[in-house]
């Protein structure tokens, strides 16, 4: 490994791109992976034996550090030859960044007295003459004092870092929650997924309630369950709230009878109603996978008004694709639904103009107790990615999108699998 270097610092490999010998990316970095060494004591460096690493499809894999070979600041490269069956953590693994960052320790003193404490911000790796890698330095952040919002860092070695291996204090998450800061709701939900239950537990109880509620509707159902159950029951109905109603609608079905009707209980009544409603219908049913949010506006709305609409950060693209035109009341079950109109006809129109001057009404609508097939022929056949559901006078009660559509199509546990990857 010529041109790797003799000191890699693990935290700031998450995320950089794997390739293959031919230049193609394979995935990209999450983790490191070591061992404790057998019979050594908790002084001795543990070895680095592979990095988990995140192919394309959000399967995790296990790269030997046998197989790399060459680290540098912008890209790890590999042999090619890798084993692309998933990553699972052994119990004598532990995982550097999603299991030693922010843990507590105390840096040994000398014969002044005690060093300082603080807790873990990052890791170094080294190899040796005998090409394995060790952990060498470890990167210890001070608690903040006053006005100033970050301690001061120490790099020391790794044995003079009493606590990285053994603490059995509260770690806490703030460290690993930076690192998911910038990672798309299904990336953050794949790493959560994979981490051992108690860290996972402290990286939800660090996570504000719209972060936690976004990663949730990527998770699937059984570890959604899990993680709800595990919360307390105010702040599980304030996750609930900030879920989209289908995906809340999904995740409460999924729970026991009795702990289902006291969360509905406590969400703010209008959200719960929204989910009570969506929960009538069967759940493989236009009804039962529809969002009753779209964007609703009246007939006297302008093209700019609708534009400004479908700006909303928080909107998803299919959900942004069509504006619903209608008669009052504007919350679903609104009055009768006028017309639909498409945001790139709209995009066409002078921003003055009326919405209704732009409407597509010349489509069946589907009705709520339409199928899985029916609402996927539906789409098809209008090349569309959301759809307008009407009950029998004709009111708006929601919108389904093709998003919604696949969630169902696709075979139990999809999201555990690669795409275009070996089993």
């Amino acid at each position: 490994m010529s041109s790797t270097p003799t000191r890699v610092f693990a935290a700031r490999l998450a995320g950089l791109p794997v390739f293959d010998p031919s230049g193609d990316q394979v995935g990209k970095v999450r983790d490191v992976v070591v061992v404790m060494r057998p019979g050594a004591s908790t002084e001795a460096a543990p070895r680095a034996v592979g990095l988990v690493v995140e192919v394309f499809g959000r399967r995790q894999i296990f790269a030997p550090m046998t197989r790399i070979t060459s680290i540098d600041a912008g890209q790890v490269i590999t042999t090619g030859l890798l084993n692309m069956r998933r990553f699972a953590q052994r119990s004598t693994e532990t995982l550097v960044i999603g299991q030693m960052l922010d843990r507590p320790v105390q840096v040994r003193g000398d014969s002044d007295g005690p060093g300082p404490s603080g807790v873990v911000v990052d890791v170094a790796m080294e190899q040796t003459r005998s090409r394995d890698w060790v952990l060498s330095r470890v990167a210890v952040q001070e608690p903040g004092h006053g006005f100033r919002r970050r301690g001061q860092t120490h790099v020391v070695e790794w044995r003079d870092a009493v606590g990285v291996t053994g603490s059995q204090q509260p770690q806490g998450a703030t460290q690993l929650l930076a690192r998911l800061a910038d990672l798309k709701p299904a990336d953050a939900a794949n790493v959560i997924k994979d981490l051992p239950p108690e860290r996972r537990a402290e990286v939800v109880a660090g996570m504000d309630d719209e972060r936690l509620a976004d990663v949730l509707e990527e998770l699937p159902e059984e570890d959604q369950v899990e993680i709800l159950e595990h919360l307390d029951s105010e702040r599980a109905a304030d996750v609930l709230e900030e879920m989209s109603a289908d995906d809340a609608a999904d995740l409460i079905a999924d729970l026991p009878p009795e702990t289902a009707a006291a969360l509905l209980e406590l969400m703010e009544p209008e959200e719960a109603e929204d989910v009570r409603r969506l929960m009538s219908y069967a759940e493989e049913t236009a009804g039962g996978m529809m969002t009753p949010e779209p964007v609703i506006l009246p007939p006297d709305a302008t093209v700019a008004e609708a534009l400004a609409h479908v700006r909303q950060e928080d909107l998803v693209p299919s959900l942004a694709a069509l504006v619903y035109v209608c008669r009052p009341p504007l919350e679903t079950p609104t009055g009768k639904l006028v017309g639909v109109a498409h945001i790139q006809r709209l995009l066409r129109e002078p921003p003055s103009s009326l919405v209704a001057g732009a409407l597509d009404t010349g489509l069946d609508y589907l009705r709520p107790e339409a199928s899985l097939e029916e609402v996927a022929a539906y789409l098809a056949t209008y090349n569309l990615v959301a759809a307008p559901v009407v009950d029998e006078t004709g009111r708006l009660l929601g919108a389904v999108t093709v998003d919604d559509l696949l969630d169902h199509l696709l075979p139990e546990g999809w999201r555990d699998r690669s795409i275009g990857a070996a089993s």
